[in-house]
């Protein structure tokens, strides 16, 4: 267990560093903001399209993973959904909680840590949870709120969903590496030297700019945030878990990655979400503070347990 925890600890340090050179005011908060889109726009995005260049679509595409991850995962959002809903929470934010319960950093934090921590192998079933739970869940939250909120769901209010799927960074990274691999296209050494370079500015960068975005949130709404991060870090692995190793014929390594990916903490991108339909904020961001928080003792042992 001390093994495993001090090789998580450096990247939750570089978390902490973040977090607090913006408390002490060493590095602004819109610097902060700079930098994630430097991350997010560049340096992860040529880490991902690095690391697809070098798969193909079959390995990278398995059925019985994705509906081990899928029903695993849909079953805690339910949960998380019928939780909020019986404390009469109208339905847009019952489904902002029931997001919480099951969209994980996967981006910021799973695709830098878990690629150090249980090797190259583990790029593939990280980038399938990467793309179900952007192309999936966020699109189902996102539906779900302008549902509710016009009365009735429109085929229209799909097209801005799809579109802005079709324009992330990560997505349209991921899509360019699998097509070149495809394609069979040669790697030339300078165009890998310069991705190297710029994609090893992902790891460092993201975690910092994790730390950073988590000094301006603020700790609201224990209670109901304490239980979205119990269903995060627990009840979600837990569920995937039992899907991966008990339901459907997954690899084992990947389902120890799934479940892995599982366990990591809410992710920022359900507080953007939060934030742009005016639904449950307080709450997505003490949740987001508190898994992350927990997560440090959380993921070593969630590892230590899929390696067993």
């Amino acid at each position: 267990m001390l093994e495993v925890f001090l090789k998580t600890l450096p990247f939750f340090g570089l978390i902490g560093l973040g977090w607090m050179a913006v408390r002490t005011r060493l590095f602004p908060e819109n610097a902060a903001a700079a930098l994630t889109r430097f991350v997010f726009f560049f340096a992860l995005s040529a880490m991902l399209f690095r690391f697809a260049a070098r798969l193909d679509l079959p390995a990278l595409f398995d059925l019985p993973f994705v509906l081990a991850y899928l029903s695993g995962s849909l079953l805690v959002w339910l949960i998380g959904l019928v939780v909020a809903r019986r404390r009469g929470l109208p339905l847009p934010e019952a489904a902002m909680e029931a997001q919480c319960c099951i969209a994980g950093n996967t981006g910021f934090l799973g695709v830098p840590m878990l690629v150090v921590l249980l090797g190259e192998a583990a790029i593939g079933p990280v980038l399938m949870v990467l793309t179900i739970d952007m192309l999936i869940f966020s699109t189902l939250i996102t539906l779900i709120v302008h549902g509710a909120r016009s009365g009735r769901l429109r085929l229209r209010s799909l097209f801005p969903v799809l579109r802005g799927i079709a324009a992330n960074p990560m997505i349209l990274s991921m899509a360019a590496g699998l097509a070149w691999s495809s394609l069979h296209l040669p790697w030339p050494g300078p165009l890998d030297e310069f991705l190297s370079i710029l994609g090893a500015a992902a790891t460092p960068g993201a975690l910092f700019a994790i730390g950073a975005s988590l000094a301006a949130l603020q700790v609201r709404r224990l209670g109901p945030s304490l239980w979205l991060s119990f269903a995060k870090l627990a009840l979600h692995p837990a569920a995937v878990a039992i899907a991966a190793f008990g339901l459907f014929d997954v690899d084992h390594f990947a389902a120890g990655v799934m479940v892995a990916t599982a366990a990591l903490p809410v992710a920022g991108n359900v507080y953007i979400l939060a934030q742009h339909f005016g639904v449950a904020a307080q709450r997505v961001s003490t949740a987001i503070l508190i898994s992350t928080a927990f997560s440090i003792l959380t993921i070593p042992v969630t590892i230590l347990l899929i390696g067993g």
